[in-house]
């Protein structure tokens, strides 16, 4: 049995619309990402240190735990230099040589985790959240390769990022 013809004609465009419909949906910008919420293996703090606060802190913490900061990327002043203005986000790398020898020895793939990161952003309060993947969740694909030794040493770290965030969230 066929279907009338009006719903024969009316398919092609039912179909037409939703099509264009999803197509729009995946390409539309999200009008506001979401602030960060719990992760499987993430620290995640609110503090209500501004931003610019925040970061400085979290610098002089580092430096206090004996580790050093390799890397900082962040979006907020290039974006503010082509005229947008975003939230203040930066990524802070934070390593030392003594773990880059130690956790080689042992694996040389994990090294592609180093340096581990920290996470600075602004919230929409003024305040601030610093946020981190715990070193033994970053280290943990490799702890077949590296055994209890790169165990041991990423749960080292995981102490002294919490010392850091500590000392940065005071």
């Amino acid at each position: 049995m066929r279907a009338p013809r009006v719903v024969r004609d009316a398919l092609p465009m039912m179909l037409a619309t939703r099509l264009a419909l999803v197509f729009a949906l995946t390409l539309a910008p999200p009008t506001q990402a979401s602030e960060l919420g719990k992760r499987a293996g993430w620290e995640v703090m609110e503090s209500p240190k501004p931003y610019d606060l925040l970061l400085r802190d979290l610098l002089a913490a580092v430096k206090s735990e004996g580790l050093i900061v390799v890397t900082q990327a962040g979006p907020t002043k290039a974006a503010a230099a082509r005229g947008i203005t975003i939230p203040g986000n930066r990524v802070v790398g934070v390593f030392n040589n003594d773990y880059a020898v130690r956790i080689l020895a042992l694996s040389t793939a994990a090294m592609i985790e180093a340096p581990i990161r920290f996470y600075v952003t602004e919230d929409a309060r003024g305040g601030s959240h610093l946020s981190y993947k715990r070193p033994s969740h970053v280290f943990a694909p490799y702890f077949g390769e590296g055994g209890s030794l790169l165990l041991k040493i990423s749960k080292d770290l995981d102490q002294r990022f919490a010392a850091i965030t500590a000392a940065a969230l005071r």
